[in-house]
C-alpha cells in the first residue's frame, strides 16, 4: 500500500494497481501529516490544521482515536523509541512566522476523543515544512534547518548544538532546503538552495565538525531520502530528474531523467524495494530499487493557468482542461486519477522565465463527443498567433486525431467558442461558433474534401462572418434545440437564427459589459440568462423580448445544469463565493449557499451522474441528475455534498461490508442470478413480495457488524446512528407486521366472509346512527356471532305466502 495525504482526506493507494482503495475521511482541515504508527505497522497517525492527531485503522479505513491538540499542526513525526509520543510543528503563541517543534503526550483513555495536555518543546525557531526537521538513527538526536542556521539537539545529555553557513565564503545561495539522516550512522545530509548536498560528519561538537559536498543540480535541492540501509542517497529538485548517490561519493552517481516535472518528494519503503517521488504536477511515480521506473499515479494536474475552463467530455464524463503545457487533460472523477493527456501544441516546451510561447486557450466538443475543438495561441498581447483545430474521435485507435488546422482563424484573441447541441441530428446539422475580440463571430460547418490525395473524407470550413455595430464578441451560445445562437457584443445581447443567420432581436442591460449568458432548458427554454460585470443577473424573455427580471449579484461563474432547468450562479463578494441556485422562470433561488469558500471559485461544470441519485433532503434535490464542481483560484476541485457533517465523517459502508469488498467470483454471480430468477417468479405467480429491511441497512448497522471488534469505536459515537437506523416509520409496515396480518387472515377467513356479507348494511345502519345522534352500544364477540347466523338465515319462504 501507499499512503498520502490529499487534502482534508488521506489515500490508501494500491502500488499494483493504482487503484485509489480507501479514502480516509475525518479532517475538518488540510492534513498535514502521515505517520506509520511504529508499534503497529496496521495503524497510522495523521495530523492536521484542524489541530487534531488521529489515529486509524487504514485497512478498514476507520478511525481509532482522535487526539485534540489546539494548536495548528504544521508537521507530524514518531519515534520507534518514543511510545505513546509524537513530535508535531505548531506556530509559537504570540509571534509570527515562528514555530516549534513540540512532543506530545498521547493521553490514554477509554473514549474515543481524547484531549492532549502534555505539550512540551524541543527545539524553537523551525521550519514549517515537514523536510526541514529529521530524526537520527535510534532517535538519538533531532536535526533542524531553517534558512543558513542547522540546529542539532541530543535528547539524552538535553545538548543542544547550532551551526550556521553565513560565515563560509561560498558563491551562490547557501540557504537550507532540506534534510534527512543517515539511518545507521551519524551523518547529516542536506540540501541547498544553490544545487549543492552537504554531508554533515563530527556534529556532536560545536568546532570540529565537518562536512563535504556533492553537487550536480543546478537549481535547488527540493527534497533527500536514505536507503534502509544508508548505502544509497536519493536528491531531486527541479530538473525533473532522480540523482542516486551511491556511498556518498561524487562519482559514483546514477540518473532517472525526463519524469516530466520537479520532484518535490521522495520517500523510501520501509523494505528498501521500492521508492517513489512526489512531483509539483501532482503526480507520484513509483520506482524500483534498481532506480527503473515502475508505475506512474496521476492525480487532477495543477496547470499554471486553466485557460480551457471546465469542460465535460460526454463521452467519458470525464472533466477537461489544461494539464501539461500545450496538452489536454483528461480528469476521472470517479477514480480520481487522469485518463489520458491529449498534447494539443504539439511542441517541445522550454521551461524558461520569459519566453513567449504558444498554450492551449479554449476547448469544446460535440454533443457526442465525436468532436474536439481547440484553440491555442501564443503569449503575445499584440500580435497572436492564432490556430483552431478539430479532432475527431476514432474509435479504432480510441483516441483522437487532428482532422481540421485553421492558421489565423480571427485577427486577434478569440473569447469564446461553442458547438450547437443538436445529438439527434448527424454530423450536417453540426455547426461551431467562434467570437473574438477582432468584432466578428464565426460558423464553422463539415464539407466534403475534394482533394482526391486527401486521407480524409471532410473537413472544416467557414460559413459566415457576423458583426455588430463594430464591437467586440465576447460570449456565445445555442439554445436548446439549436434553432437560436446568443452572441453578448460587449453591453448588448443579440440573438441569431441558426438557419438563416438574420438578426432576431437584441438585449441590453446598462451599465457593464455582459460577462456571462446562457440559454434555459427544458420548461424553461423561452428564456435567456445574462450577467453583466457590474453586478447584474438579467434574464429576458424571448416570446416577448423583455426583460423578466434582474437581480443586483456579482456573479463571476455562470453554469446551466444540463439535465434540467437549475442554472448555478457564483458570486464573488467581500472576499467570500456564494452560490446561488435558481430556475429562470422564478426569480427567487430555490438554494443559497453563503460563504461557500474562503478561495475566489473561478470555473465550475456540472457532471452528469450514471444513475440519478436518491437525496432525501428536499434543497438538494436539483442535484439528483448531476453534480456540481467547482474550481478556486489556488486550483483546488471542491463538489457540493448532498451528504450531512456526519453522514461524510463517518467511514464509508462500501469499505467495511465483506459483502461487498470481496471480488466478484463466479459463485457469487450465479447466486444473484438465481436470486433474480427467484424474485421474478414469485411476481409471475403473484406473490406478494416482502422487502427485508435488513437489506437496506444504514451505514452504522454495516459498520457495527462488519467493523473488526479491536477497532471498533466507542458504544457513544454510534449510539445515536444506531437507534435512528433502528426506527421505522410508521407508514412503512415492516416485514413481521405483514406476516402477522397474514396468519390473522388465516385464522379468521370465514368471520372476514361473514363480515363482507353484512358490510353495506353497517355502514347503513351507521349513518341512521349519527343522523339521529344516538350512542351506540358495543357488543360482544358471541352476540355478533349470533346476529351473523340469524342474518344468514333464508327468509325466502316467507314470500310465499
Amino acid at each position: 500500500y501507499l499512503l498520502c495525504a490529499s487534502g482534508d482526506f488521506v489515500k490508501v493507494l494500491s502500488v499494483n494497481t493504482e487503484e485509489t482503495l480507501r479514502l480516509l475521511c475525518g479532517h475538518a482541515d488540510l492534513v498535514t501529516g502521515i505517520q506509520l504508527n511504529p508499534h503497529n505497522h496496521m495503524q497510522l497517525y495523521s495530523s492536521s490544521l484542524d489541530g487534531t492527531i488521529k489515529v486509524w485503522d487504514f485497512m478498514d479505513g476507520i478511525p481509532i482515536k482522535t487526539f485534540t491538540v489546539g494548536s495548528k499542526l504544521l508537521a507530524l513525526y514518531t519515534l520507534a523509541s518514543a511510545e505513546d509520543l509524537v513530535f508535531v510543528v505548531i506556530p509559537k503563541k504570540g509571534e509570527r512566522d515562528t514555530f516549534q517543534l513540540v512532543s506530545v503526550k498521547l493521553t490514554k483513555g477509554a473514549g474515543q476523543d481524547l484531549e492532549c495536555k502534555e505539550l512540551s518543546v524541543v527545539l524553537d525557531g523551525v521550519g514549517a515544512s515537514t523536510k526541514q526537521i529529521a530524526f537520527g538513527r535510534e532517535g538519538a538526536y533531532v536535526v533542524s534547518v531553517k534558512d543558513v542556521n542547522l540546529q542539532v539537539y541530543f535528547f539524552e545529555k538535553k545538548l543542544l548544538n547550532r551551526f550556521s553557513l553565513s560565515t563560509v565564503k561560498t558563491k551562490g545561495d547557501n540557504r537550507f532546503s532540506c534534510v534527512v539522516c543517515h539511518p545507521t550512522e551519524d551523518c547529516i545530509a542536506t540540501g541547498h538552495a544553490d544545487g549543492k548536498i552537504r554531508l554533515w560528519r563530527n556534529f556532536r561538537h560545536r568546532k570540529a565538525y565537518t562536512y563535504s559536498a556533492l553537487h550536480w543540480h543546478h537549481d535547488i535541492v527540493m527534497d533527500l531520502a536514505y536507503s534502509v540501509e544508508g548505502t544509497r542517497l536519493l536528491s531531486g529538485g527541479v530538473e525533473s530528474v532522480l540523482v542516486q548517490w551511491r556511498n556518498e561519493s561524487s562519482c559514483q552517481k546514477d540518473f532517472l531523467p525526463r519524469l516530466g516535472s520537479p520532484i518535490e518528494y521522495i520517500s523510501m519503503s520501509s523494505d528498501g524495494v521500492l521508492c517513489c517521488t512526489l512531483h509539483t504536477d501532482n503526480r507520484i511515480t513509483i520506482i524500483n530499487s534498481n532506480l527503473r521506473f515502475s508505475r506512474s499515479i496521476q492525480g487532477l494536474i495543477k496547470s499554471r493557468d486553466v485557460k480551457t475552463g471546465l469542460v465535460v467530455d460526454p463521452r467519458t464524463k470525464a472533466l477537461v482542461l489544461n494539464g501539461e503545457p500545450g496538452h489536454l487533460q483528461f480528469y476521472s472523477l470517479q477514480s480520481d486519477q487522469q485518463l489520458f493527456s491529449l498534447d494539443i501544441v504539439q511542441r517541445q516546451y522550454i521551461h524558461q522565465a520569459g519566453l513567449k510561447q504558444s498554450d492551449l486557450v479554449k476547448v469544446a466538443f460535440s454533443a457526442r463527443g465525436t468532436w474536439l475543438a481547440t484553440v491555442e495561441e501564443s503569449e503575445e498581447v499584440t500580435d497572436p498567433e492564432l490556430q483552431l483545430k478539430l479532432w475527431f474521435y476514432s474509435e479504432e485507435t480510441q483516441s483522437f486525431a487532428l482532422n481540421t488546422r485553421i492558421n489565423t482563424p480571427h485577427d486577434n484573441h478569440i473569447t469564446d467558442m461553442c458547438f450547437r447541441d443538436m445529438d439527434e441530428l448527424g454530423d450536417d446539422s453540426l455547426i461551431l461558433v467562434t467570437t473574438g475580440r477582432d468584432c466578428v463571430f464565426k460558423v464553422w460547418v463539415i464539407v466534403e474534401d475534394s482533394d482526391p490525395e486527401a486521407h480524409q473524407s471532410v473537413s472544416w470550413s467557414c460559413d459566415f462572418v457576423g458583426s455588430y455595430h463594430n464591437y467586440q464578441a465576447t460570449n456565445c451560445c445555442f439554445s436548446e434545440d439549436g434553432s437560436l445562437l446568443a452572441v453578448s457584443f460587449e453591453e448588448t445581447v443579440t440573438v441569431w437564427d441558426s438557419l438563416t443567420w438574420d438578426l432576431k432581436c437584441t438585449f441590453c442591460h446598462p451599465p457593464g459589459n455582459i460577462r456571462n449568458i446562457c440559454f434555459g432548458r427544458l420548461t424553461c427554454s423561452k428564456y435567456l440568462i445574462g450577467a453583466t460585470d457590474y453586478g447584474f443577473l438579467c434574464c429576458w424573455n424571448l416570446l416577448t423580448c423583455a426583460l423578466e427580471w434582474s437581480a443586483h449579484l456579482n456573479v463571476v461563474v455562470l453554469q446551466p445544469d444540463p439535465l434540467s432547468e437549475h442554472i448555478a450562479a457564483v458570486s464573488w463578494l467581500s472576499k467570500e463565493s456564494s452560490l446561488f441556485v435558481f430556475k429562470p422562470s422564478e426569480p427567487r433561488p430555490i438554494y443559497i449557499q453563503r460563504n461557500l469558500c474562503k478561495e475566489k471559485i473561478l470555473l465550475a461544470a456540472f457532471v452528469p451522474r450514471d444513475e440519478p441519485e436518491m437525496i432525501s433532503s428536499e434543497k438538494y434535490l436539483w442535484l439528483r441528475n448531476s453534480q456540481l464542481f467547482f474550481l478556486t483560484d489556488t486550483q483546488e476541485l471542491m463538489t457540493l455534498s448532498t451528504k450531512s457533517l456526519e453522514e461524510r465523517l463517518t467511514p464509508s459502508s462500501k469499505q467495511l461490508a465483506v459483502e461487498e469488498s470481496l471480488p466478484v467470483t463466479p459463485f457469487s454471480v450465479l447466486l444473484g442470478k438465481h436470486r433474480r430468477q427467484q424474485a421474478q417468479e414469485d411476481i409471475d405467480l403473484g406473490k406478494p413480495v416482502v422487502h427485508n429491511k435488513q437489506e437496506q441497512a444504514s451505514p452504522a448497522v454495516k459498520e457495527l457488524l462488519h467493523t473488526p471488534a479491536h477497532v471498533l469505536p466507542s458504544a457513544s459515537f454510534l449510539c445515536t446512528i444506531f437507534i435512528n437506523s433502528l426506527l421505522i416509520s410508521k407508514e412503512n409496515k415492516s416485514a413481521e407486521e405483514v406476516a402477522d396480518e397474514v396468519e390473522m387472515e388465516s385464522e379468521k377467513a370465514e368471520d372476514d366472509s361473514d363480515e363482507e356479507d353484512v358490510t353495506a348494511m353497517e355502514q347503513e345502519d351507521t349513518s341512521h346512527v349519527e343522523l339521529l345522534g344516538e350512542m351506540t352500544c358495543k357488543l360482544s364477540k358471541s352476540q355478533e356471532k349470533e346476529l351473523r347466523k340469524i342474518r344468514k338465515i333464508d327468509y325466502s319462504w316467507i314470500s310465499a305466502f
